[in-house]
């Protein structure tokens, strides 16, 4: 039987993101073993019938020692398992994986890049300099072994070939990891004052400072509520404090919601969905969104702009400018029609072109072209 192995840096997005592919090649007869740092999410990996192996790894190190002790680990593992194919995601198990697979050249390897992250989207000395060593790391790693770099979307794909860091053969463009259309179905608008939703994770990235300031430009003007739905991530440099959360909602401006677990409860009770986001992958956040037919307004960066379509499912901003995002709010606060519409436009874009299905036969497809070509 084939063996694939599913890395990555965090239980939570193993189990959010790639539970459905793996029930997918399941059913197709391939065994899959799941590997990221211990967490909540185990459970339900293992709930669903999958292996799980714990991979121990700091997120937030920079200590070379630590760091060599985590790629030895991770080569344990594979030894221990003998994959016919792994497939890494996210920044450390691409560089450590490409690097813990290469002795083992009969392992085909599939890199997935989801997005340029807070390496590439920060200003901060920590950034440039972490910058720096990503470089170097990914000009020689993502050219060893025998595989693919997968990319969701064409503008991290074509920065990736322009800075020599992947050969434009092996650059491949999957659009995300897909949206489930029946578990995420048309909703109907809640009655009463429009909600704006923000949802994921309360990083700097992801724009929530500039959600926030545009909230209060509106505060005063519109009768709408602008919600936060997600918790800081400890992890990420870029994170939001819990202390300053609790002085925006405490200001008045915004309401936190904190974690959701059901998501479709959260599009169920809000009229609007907002990511103004320094850069994404692909946003899965906004493919459930849409799916749910809820109109977005999104900043126009690579990974939002390939979700909405400017005028159609939503609205594209410029990045960093609370201005035109509360100008952009406000057009959609003001027009139920608009909303009803671009959220019609929304639903049948997610359908036709990102629904999982598509997104997990195309995985599949890649997999099965690269353990031929072996």
């Amino acid at each position: 039987m084939t063996k694939v192995v599913l890395v990555a840096n965090t239980d939570w997005y193993l189990f959010r993101f790639r539970l459905s592919l793996g029930r997918y090649l399941r059913n197709r007869g391939i065994e899959v073993v799941f590997i990221s740092p211990s967490g909540p999410y185990v459970s339900h990996i293992e709930a669903a019938g999958f292996r799980w192996l714990e991979w121990k790894m700091d997120r937030k190190s920079v200590q070379p020692w630590t760091e060599i002790a985590s790629i030895w680990r991770l080569r344990r593992l594979f030894r221990a398992e003998a994959p016919d194919l792994v497939h890494l995601h996210t920044i450390k198990p691409v560089l450590y994986g490409s690097l813990a697979v290469w002795p083992d050249q009969h392992v085909a390897i599939v890199r997935s890049i989801t997005g340029r992250g807070y390496v590439f989207l920060s200003a901060d000395w920590i950034a440039r300099l972490l910058q720096w060593v990503v470089r170097w790391g990914y000009r020689i790693l993502l050219h060893t072994g025998y595989g693919i770099t997968v990319f969701e979307n064409k503008s991290d794909r074509t920065f990736f070939v322009s800075e020599g860091f992947v050969d434009p053969s092996t650059a491949v463009l999957v659009e995300g990891v897909g949206v489930d259309t029946d578990a995420y179905p048309p909703l109907a608008e809640p009655i009463g004052e429009p909600v704006v939703v923000l949802a994921g994770r309360l990083l700097r990235d992801k724009g929530v400072e500039v959600f926030v300031e545009a909230a209060r430009l509106l505060h005063a003007k519109t009768q709408a509520r602008f919600v936060l739905v997600g918790e800081p991530d400890v992890g990420n440099p870029s994170s939001i404090s819990v202390e300053m959360l609790n002085g925006w909602v405490k200001e008045g401006s915004i309401e936190w919601w904190g974690w959701q677990s059901n998501m479709q409860k959260v599009f169920a009770s809000c009229h609007i969905v907002c990511l103004p986001s320094f850069g994404e992958g692909m946003p899965t956040v906004l493919l459930e969104a849409a799916s749910s037919a809820r109109p977005i307004v999104a900043t126009d960066v690579p990974g939002c702009r390939d979700v909405v379509v400017d005028g159609v499912n939503g609205l594209l901003v410029p990045p960093g400018d609370p201005t035109a995002l509360a100008q952009a709010l406000e057009r959609l606060i003001a027009d139920p029609d608009t909303r009803q519409r671009m959220g019609q436009a929304g639903r049948e874009l997610m359908v036709q072109r990102f629904s999982i299905e598509v997104v997990n036969e195309a995985t599949y497809r890649l997999y099965l072209q690269l353990l031929r070509e072996k």
